[in-house]
């Protein structure tokens, strides 16, 4: 009979398959995480879509901050830093050649818990609109562009905002049209109850959160709409006293991750 002594070697080995194989398995855990963080669900239930789009109808006292046509280098960093500091998190529509062109941004965004839409490619209704197949190309490019930015493959937000909105009345038959197409990408459309008006024309500190205060009255779940641009006003330098007028009416803030 062959009797198998157990060396100190023999434990070493062992000890360090052990230690190989959890390290692997809390990598897998850890991307798997971030892949579940960025794709909540794998296909949108008509359920979760109607609730998207009917959210700024809806009664709870909760505000979802969201900022449409970033990233820029001036102005998302400014407000990424002001909802640190207030410990909200909002949801940022973004263009797909600004994600192109400035991914860092996209991926902090992105790694500090805010929700990343899609707000096509281009922002040309001339383009979007041109055909079927255009509208499909400028909700994937900009899938794509995030995909690439953040770092996680097949990335899709399934949350589109037209530009100027689907209550607009520009374009209003192509984007009805449009909305099927949306559905038919697992992805649904929401538009805004509130707003500071900032992409409307240069306004003060002061006056765009008087803007606010305006629009918002009157209204339980509040879907605001803000610019981390500065193409006309900056709402960087009113964000801080917006947020903390809103939370002093008792309203909770949160992002669209807490939907699905």
């Amino acid at each position: 009979m062959k009797i198998f002594l157990i060396t100190k070697k023999h434990i070493l080995f062992f000890v360090i398959i052990i230690f190989l194989l959890i390290g692997s398995f809390s990598l897998f855990s850890s991307q798997a995480s971030l892949i579940v963080s960025a794709n909540p669900y794998s296909i949108l239930s008509e359920d979760t879509a109607n609730k998207i789009t009917n959210l700024p109808k809806a009664k709870e006292k909760v505000a979802y901050l969201t900022f449409d046509d970033g990233p820029s280098p001036n102005v998302t960093p400014k407000v990424l830093d002001i909802l640190k500091e207030e410990n909200v998190k909002a949801s940022f529509f973004v263009i797909g050649k600004y994600v192109d062109s400035y991914p860092e941004i996209t991926r902090r965004t992105y790694e500090e818990g805010h929700f990343i839409a899609n707000h096509s490619y281009d922002h040309d209704n001339k383009i979007l609109y041109k055909s079927e197949s255009s509208f499909i190309d400028e909700i994937k490019k900009t899938d794509l562009a995030i995909s690439n930015a953040i770092g996680v493959e097949g990335y899709s937000s399934h949350i589109f905002r037209f530009p100027t909105g689907y209550m607009s009345s520009h374009h209003k038959s192509q984007k009805k049209d449009c909305v099927k197409l949306l559905a038919q990408m697992d992805y649904t459309y929401i538009d805004w109850n509130c707003l500071n008006n900032d992409s409307m024309k240069k306004y003060s500190k002061e006056q765009l959160l008087n803007n606010l205060k305006k629009t918002m009255k009157g209204k339980d779940t509040l879907v605001i709409l803000m610019h981390d641009t500065k193409f006309v006003s900056d709402s960087s330098t009113a964000l801080k006293e917006s947020i903390q007028y809103i939370k002093s009416l008792g309203y909770t803030f949160d992002n669209f991750y807490s939907i699905f």
